[in-house]
């Protein structure tokens, strides 16, 4: 015979059974495993967001700030160069003009000076103003003697000699000037040219 307490209740048909709710998460069990859909598929790992270093991020800045400086300090120094170049060519070029201009009261100074009239008053003038065009630069070129260089000599007369190895300048007519590595006037000069003269054979002894 069987007893109303030793019936055990059917948790099968027991219609009072509470079921988990489908949207609990299930609570894991210590060691194990569960299968957890992420956005990729199963099994993928989840995207791990770090946090950025803020000392690497000074660091970029600070060294973009810097290469911007050391930029701009090139640039400005490039500057700097280029106009100190553009100023001392404009200086240069006015002292050229001025000296270019001066040359015919050269010419009369050293015409007088080897005539001997060159004395007195007019001489220490001479003198100053040719030492003040030296000092800016100006140098005169031309001497007897040299090489013949046509670039800087304007040959007006010719001659030959036995004398010289090559073409050479045996006159100065009139001086040349440079200022600089310019060349404000050739100078006008006679040039030698070199001529093999006659050589004599002397006759052959008899026997």
């Amino acid at each position: 015979m069987t007893h109303p307490q030793d019936e055990q209740p059917d948790l099968v048909n027991d219609h009072h059974r509470v079921e988990p709710e489908a949207d609990e998460a299930a609570e894991p069990v210590h060691g194990e495993v569960l299968d957890v859909e992420f956005e990729g598929g199963k099994h993928a790992a989840p995207e791990v967001l770090f946090e950025e270093d803020p000392a690497a991020e000074y660091k970029a800045q600070l060294d973009e700030r810097t290469a911007d400086l050391q930029r701009l300090t090139a640039e400005y120094a490039n500057y700097r160069k280029r106009v100190e170049r553009d100023r001392e060519l404009v200086i240069s070029n006015a002292k050229a003009q001025v000296a270019g201009e001066l040359l015919a009261v050269l010419d009369d100074v050293e015409r007088a000076a080897a005539h001997g009239d060159l004395t007195g008053a007019f001489k220490a003038v001479a003198d100053k103003l040719v030492g003040a065009l030296q000092h800016t630069g100006l140098e005169a070129f031309g001497h007897d003697g040299e090489p013949f260089d046509p670039s800087v000599h304007e040959a007006v007369q010719h001659g030959t000699s036995p004398d010289v190895a090559g073409p050479t300048v045996s006159a100065v007519l009139r001086r040349g000037y440079r200022f600089g590595d310019r060349v404000l006037r050739p100078a006008l000069v006679a040039v030698t040219d070199f001529e093999a003269g006659d050589v004599s054979v002397p006759d052959q002894a008899q026997d």
